[in-house]
């Protein structure tokens, strides 16, 4: 008995001492442990550490990138427009070459009516110079052709007493009348006019005249003169003013 008791006495002690030696191993495998943990720990706060200077560095990057950005933004709209423009640019040719001749024409249209004016213009000035040039011919034609006045017929004329005007009265003479005793180159002189009903009047080729209009001055009674009818009445001319008239009418 004695020898089984000595026998699990030791083998008692071996397992307390084999326990021990392993309780004795696993804190020594804790204690390296400890320090690998540290490490790790430690890595993450030094690499924690480590990113903000990173972080630094990213944003002078990001920094620099935003005004580019900015310029990049800025520049599109100008791209788009470049490219608008240059799609733009064949289809304003297009229309260039077809307003072209139709530019042509216009430009051609404008020359010719500028030389049409100017050869009005250069017509109206001949036609002025020549006016100019026969007006003291006109003068002179009428001084010599105008009836040399004696100093009792200018009295006789400035005796008579002044017109009595009528009105524009309807009376028409007949054309076949008219033809034949009136108008340019049938000259008559008319005499002094007398007083009919208050009116001043002259008798003609078998009419009685009334005077709508006074007594031209520088004519005389005793002057040759026609009557003719234009824009719808009666009127006197002289041949010794050309263009001068005054307007009768004739009493029925």
């Amino acid at each position: 008995m004695r020898p089984i008791r000595v026998i699990s006495a030791a083998a008692l002690l071996l397992l307390f001492g084999i326990a021990t030696a392993a309780h004795a191993q696993q804190e020594k495998q804790q204690e390296k442990a400890k320090p690998a943990q540290q490490q790790q720990q430690a890595k993450p706060e030094r690499q924690q550490q480590a990113q903000p200077p990173r972080q630094q560095q990213q944003r002078p990057q990001q920094q620099a990138q935003a005004p580019r950005q900015q310029q990049q933004q800025a520049q599109a709209p100008r791209q788009q427009h470049q490219q608008q423009q240059q799609a733009q640019a064949p289809r304003q040719q297009q229309q260039q070459q077809a307003q072209a001749p139709r530019q042509q024409q216009r430009n051609q249209q404008q020359q010719a009516n500028g030389r049409q004016q100017q050869q009005n213009n250069s017509a109206r000035q001949q036609q002025q110079a020549r006016t100019q040039q026969q007006q003291p011919r006109q003068l002179q034609a009428r001084s010599s052709q105008a009836p040399q006045r004696t100093q009792q017929a200018v009295d006789r004329q400035r005796s008579q007493p002044a017109l009595r005007l009528s009105s524009r009265g309807s009376g028409r003479i007949p054309d076949d009348r008219f033809r034949s005793n009136f108008g340019r180159g049938h000259n008559f002189r008319m005499g002094n006019p007398v007083l009919v009903g208050g009116y001043s009047r002259f008798q003609y080729n078998g009419f009685w005249f009334g005077f709508v209009e006074p007594w031209p001055d520088g004519w005389y009674y005793t002057d040759d003169v026609y009557i003719d009818y234009v824009d719808g009445g009666y009127y006197m001319y002289n041949p010794y003013y050309p263009g001068s008239r005054f307007s009768i009418s004739v009493v029925i």
